[in-house]
């Protein structure tokens, strides 16, 4: 996911709205109306919709037939970011996580073998994981027990995940007998089609035009088609006779016990790990820019929140698609006055209504989405801020979480080697009392997953 973020307007007007959508989003007390939020939701809804032709290739790659991926991806963010809206009341819209589809794809169905439909029963298992350490409270000790730079590592290793899947689906990065990987030819045409549209992206970006990831994937796609990189569609009925994606390939294709009998402890662990601090730390973030934290500084509905993503989660899973996440991208709705789950809302339809243009995925080639990933991944190494290099014990397990983590091509490798050598070089340097007992448990819980031959 992105980093687009900017300063925030002065309070609104308070609201003079129907008594309906008052009683639902509490729009005086948040010092909001109906106009604002909704263009605000219009704003999440161009930054983000990047994902409507991005995850159903991602899922694609892994067996998942494109058109039920297109469905499953946009049915489920409908889904939660409504749920978000209504339960949370919350101004953040959700959809499938950026470096979780990746990791579903790349790693655990075709590094590990496993079939699509397993490995949506382990991330259906991770929802309903998540829900539970959400609603017992054990989520919150969890996250406390987990030392600060491990949580900033883990998303700068999944930032270099997802970009260096970038780089390989934009033939930038290819695979090299003896080096292992080298460049790939940059004069030929798919590479030099995805770094026009990196180009085109990072410079929209910096002039935060909205929808900047949007405009630079159909632009590139519309280029690939002038050069004769893929096809023109032969006709305007070509495109027209496009029905709406159907779900019937993979709705409650899920096979959660094949995910229990082949034992994805360590990618039920990574699924629920990574949705539980990036979630987290999203939600706790966007929820300070729109002020909702209370004299406290306590975040109104934040239990809410995590619960409405989990169920998410599950729902997600059962129709044919990935985790989810909140999007740092909401940043930009939020900015625009965005306060209540009215925001949500919006988005929500706005996800629904694309339903009607989604069938365009089929003339969107990997050379056009790859830039996305390149970009958002280096867009998560701003993390890395938060990382204190003074202490050699935090120094190793953050550089063996960032570097494995794309090096082995999973997360779950990169966790699992930050927090078995955080906890080892602590204790073996007398530094005992910086070690949370969850670290304990986690480590030794990915070390007996090493002996049983886990990947």
């Amino acid at each position: 996911m992105s980093m687009i973020d900017k300063d925030f307007g002065s309070s609104l007007p308070p609201s003079s709205n129907s008594s309906f959508l008052e009683k639902i989003f509490k729009l005086s007390e948040r010092n909001a109306n109906v106009r604002t939020e909704i263009l605000a939701g219009i704003t999440s809804f161009m930054t983000m919709s990047y994902i409507i032709f991005v995850n159903p290739i991602i899922l694609n790659d892994a067996g998942i037939p494109l058109e039920a991926a297109l469905a499953a991806t946009i049915y489920a963010s409908v889904f939660c970011t409504i749920l978000m809206a209504l339960w949370a009341n919350f101004p953040v819209a959700v959809a499938p996580g950026m470096g979780l589809n990746a990791y579903f794809a790349y790693t655990v169905v075709l590094g590990e073998g496993l079939s699509w439909q397993t490995a949506l029963g382990a991330v259906f298992i991770s929802g309903v994981v998540f829900f539970i350490l959400t609603v017992t409270g054990v989520r919150q000790k969890i996250v406390d027990g987990v030392p600060a730079v491990l949580k900033s590592a883990i998303g700068v290793g999944i930032g270099l995940f997802i970009a260096f899947i970038g780089l390989k689906n934009a033939q930038l990065v290819v695979a090299n007998e003896t080096t292992f990987v080298s460049l790939g030819n940059i004069t030929d045409a798919g590479p030099l089609l995805a770094i026009f549209g990196l180009l085109a992206a990072a410079l929209l970006m910096a002039k935060r035009v909205k929808g900047a990831l949007l405009i630079s994937i159909i632009a590139t796609s519309i280029l690939a088609m002038i050069v004769g990189f893929i096809p023109f569609p032969k006709s305007f009925s070509d495109v027209a006779s496009l029905s709406l994606p159907s779900l019937s390939e993979t709705f409650f294709a899920m096979d959660i016990m094949g995910a229990i009998k082949y034992g994805v402890i360590s990618i039920i662990f990574s699924f629920t790990i990574v949705e539980l601090f990036d979630n987290l730390a999203t939600l706790i973030g966007l929820s300070k820019k729109a002020g909702l934290t209370d004299e406290n500084g306590k975040i109104q509905n934040l239990d809410r929140a995590l619960q409405a993503d989990a169920i998410g989660t599950m729902a997600s899973a059962s129709l044919g698609s990935t985790a989810l996440n909140a999007y740092v991208e909401n940043a930009t709705g939020i900015s625009e006055g965005g306060r209540t789950g009215l925001t949500a809302l919006t988005v929500g339809i706005l996800f629904f209504l694309s339903l009607i243009f989604a069938p365009l995925v089929y003339f969107i080639p990997s050379v056009a989405t790859a830039p996305i990933l390149i970009l958002v991944g280096a867009l998560m190494l701003s993390e890395i801020k938060h990382i204190s290099f003074d202490d050699f014990t935090d120094v190793i397990p953050v550089f063996l979480t960032i570097v494995l983590m794309p090096l082995t091509f999973s997360i779950a490798q990169g966790l699992a080697f930050g927090f078995i050598s955080y906890t080892v070089l602590k204790l073996l340097t007398g530094k005992r009392n910086q070690i949370h007992w969850i670290m304990y448990f986690v480590s030794i819980a990915f070390i007996i997953n090493f002996i049983m031959g886990g990947h």
